[in-house]
């Protein structure tokens, strides 16, 4: 029998979207066995699906149009409604792991949050609503498709959510800022004396005051997260502890750079990749 007894052409349509958004994502996945590596392809595809509705042109009107169909689709989930390969996969995906609707519903309220208006500088209670909805939410799906519904498990979606949603954006700064986007938080760019603006931001002396001050709160994330995997099932943290082990590296060369050159994407090695494949991935 197919993964999750899905129809094969419904798998690979699912699989092609996750392997032709070109991330480290689809190589994670490998270490998950067939049923729930195709629960998080599908996951992972609705993501992009209406991550592409919030980012790409259009107007509000269609924007809105477009991520309220997806929340009637989410909804249609758990009636046993599909009308494409991903929702099909899905549908398999919720009755086998007990995916919960609110996570998938918060993961759209996060993008519109992006549709909705320019984000600059929120404050920090915002900030973290918005990485509830974007990553926390996504971090709760995950860990049930992994094969742990505790509560512990949702401390580690917490906690590790955050961690890797704060650790893209201070990468992202640069891209973030040519859209005239700014995740950095309002308070810590009063606090540097910086002028709420895109342009301020890429400009300032005082970013890397800023970037480090993020840092030193993902990093607190990613403790958090690691003393929770501590405590679940250690087989289906296993995909956790390699995302945490790699973003958590990419965090480490963020700050090596110090915010310099934001113009230079940072990212691992080969080797410094099939390090941490082999110790956390394979180990």
């Amino acid at each position: 029998m197919s993964p999750l007894g899905a129809a094969p052409a419904d798998l690979a349509a699912v699989e092609n979207i996750v392997r032709a958004a070109g991330t480290s994502f689809y190589r994670g996945m490998a270490v998950l066995p067939p049923d729930r590596r195709h629960a998080m392809y599908a996951i992972y595809a609705f993501c992009r699906i209406v991550d592409d509705i919030a980012d790409e042109e259009g107007t509000l009107a269609e924007k809105r149009a477009g991520l309220n169909a997806w929340r009637r689709h989410v909804v249609g989930l758990y009636h046993a409604e599909a009308h494409d390969p991903v929702t099909r996969v899905l549908v398999l995906a919720v009755r086998r792991y007990d995916l919960l609707q609110d996570d998938f519903l918060a993961v759209i309220d996060g993008m519109q949050m992006d549709a909705e208006t320019v984000i600059v500088a929120p404050d920090l209670e915002t900030l973290d609503l918005y990485c509830d909805r974007v990553a926390g939410a996504v971090g709760r799906l995950s860990v049930r498709a992994f094969g742990d519904s505790s509560q512990t498990a949702d401390v580690v979606a917490h906690a590790l959510g955050r961690a890797l949603q704060l650790t893209n954006i201070l990468r992202d700064i640069k891209e973030d800022a040519d859209r005239g986007r700014v995740y950095l938080p309002r308070e810590f760019l009063e606090d540097a004396g910086i002028p709420l603006s895109a342009e301020a931001v890429l400009t300032s002396s005082a970013l890397p005051v800023v970037c480090k001050r993020v840092a030193a709160f993902a990093h607190q994330h990613f403790r958090t997260a690691r003393q929770a995997m501590a405590e679940c099932d250690r087989k289906a943290m296993k995909p956790a502890r390699l995302m945490g082990a790699t973003y958590a590296a990419i965090l480490t060369e963020l700050e090596k750079s110090g915010w310099r050159d934001l113009s230079t994407r940072v990212s691992l090695s080969k080797p410094q990749k099939l390090w941490l494949l082999l110790r956390y991935g394979l180990g």
